[in-house]
């Protein structure tokens, strides 16, 4: 028998059947629980069964296609099946471009609130992001500073929680206040979060200073986050109106629910 068709006859042996395929990449994705899948997660396997495989338990409604070769596995929760998780997408190669937890999907992470948002919510300190990864229907908020991106995905979505005004939060605002309070004075976080803060529009460096000074950090740290905002501005707090300094740090007056 010739060198070239022994070689065949072992690439022929060695071919795994479609059937096996379909089996152990149901098997891998049922293993694994809530996260993303991509063909790249099953290496050394034939792409066209594995593509076939995933198409298939999509239609099946096992898994949920976000883009072409991109499926989320999502989890039973009281409100259906749960949303893909920003923390999953942010792991996924976006070479240059930082992704991060952004509205209710921030306050969901802080424990602001229990619901899973309808819409995937992401930031991004680009312009954009590519669809086909992070999937059709999400909602992307552009142009977040670069500075984010040595920070965690905690503190980045405390300072998304901020830049919202705290709107996602279900908590009354006496609730929301006190673990916004807890989250800041873990040790080590206002101080990095002191560190970017000059990239922060000015209403987060006013809330943050009124944070600060709630929890009693120095006069000159409170001092750098003065600098810079207009002292004839006023800011729109919101929920977070309720800090006990907020009038100190140019928040508009607090609006109350009218009960007709």
């Amino acid at each position: 028998m010739s060198d070239n068709l022994c070689m065949a006859t072992t690439k022929r042996k060695t071919r795994i059947p479609a059937a096996s395929v379909a089996a152990t990449v149901r098997k891998r994705i049922e293993a694994g629980g809530e996260r993303t899948w991509r063909l790249t997660d099953f290496q050394g396997m034939p792409f066209t069964a594995v593509a076939q495989s995933l198409s298939r338990l999509s239609r099946q409604g096992v898994l949920q296609r976000l883009g072409k070769g991109l499926y989320y596995k999502s989890r039973p929760t009281a409100f259906g099946p749960s949303k893909p998780n920003p923390s999953s997408v942010r792991s996924l190669s976006l070479p240059g471009r930082g992704v991060f937890p952004s509205g209710g999907a921030a306050a969901n992470l802080l424990g602001f609130t229990t619901q899973n948002p309808a819409r995937v919510e992401v930031a991004t300190d680009g312009l954009s992001l590519p669809r086909l990864i992070v999937g059709q229907e999400t909602v992307i908020h552009t142009r977040r500073p670069t500075s984010w991106r040595g920070i965690s995905e905690t503190d980045a979505a405390l300072l998304d929680f901020l830049r919202s005004r705290g709107e996602s939060s279900e908590l009354s605002a006496e609730e929301t206040i006190a673990k916004l309070l807890s989250y800041v004075g873990e040790a080590g976080r206002f101080g990095r979060l002191l560190a970017i803060a000059d990239s922060e529009p000015p209403r987060v460096r006013a809330m943050f200073g009124a944070i600060g000074q709630q929890l009693g950090k120095p006069a000159r740290k409170l001092a750098e986050l003065r600098k810079g905002l207009n002292p004839l501005s006023r800011f729109e707090f919101g929920i977070l109106a309720a800090l006990e300094y907020a009038a100190q740090w140019q928040a508009k007056e607090r609006r109350t629910r009218e009960i007709v």
